[in-house]
């Protein structure tokens, strides 16, 4: 934890996260998967779908829906916290707004069945759920409120005092 000089409050190490390198690293790596997806399943994943036989063209289908689902509320909780970097609004604006942002939304169906389907969309199944299990992991961090401090003054005075009546005798 920080102090701030002006107020002596305590201020959240989450609450500067969206300021770091570590955020537009983690935000550009999510737009960038967005667009890579988008490319794909308009262009090659378009193809490989018309080749796929009726069941597996059924589950590419629904697992490129989910697929997109996913993405689309990362970008968007992704966005909450641009606009939060930006000073565009308050990390509490964001809170009470990434309640419409599902990030258990989607999750994909069953291994053997994600196995059937063109690599590729593997590919991007697996990153976006890495990708969605970072995000919730910062989310909870970010937004779990902080625990009640209680004044306990300078944690230094008792050994000092217990130095001071050594010293005295």
């Amino acid at each position: 934890m920080e102090r701030l000089q002006a107020d002596g409050a305590l201020v959240q190490l989450s609450e500067r996260f969206t300021n770091s390198a570590a955020f537009g690293v983690l935000f550009r790596e999510g737009m960038d998967l967005v667009e890579e997806t988008a490319a794909y399943l308009d262009g090659a994943g378009r193809t490989e779908a018309k080749a796929l036989d009726r069941a597996v063209s059924l589950t590419y289908a629904t697992e490129s829906m989910r697929l997109t689902t996913r993405l689309m509320q990362l970008a968007s909780w992704l966005l909450l916290h641009r606009a939060v970097k930006e000073g565009e609004m308050t990390l509490g604006q964001a809170n009470r707004e990434k309640t419409k942002v599902k990030l258990s939304a989607a999750d994909p169906g069953p291994d053997d069945t994600i196995e059937k389907l063109p690599s590729q969309l593997q590919d991007l199944i697996y990153r976006s759920m890495s990708l969605q299990t970072r995000v919730r992991r910062l989310d909870t961090t970010i937004h779990t409120p902080p625990a009640e401090y209680t004044a306990i003054g300078n944690p230094l005075v008792p050994h000092l005092n217990a130095l001071k009546a050594a010293f005295e005798r």
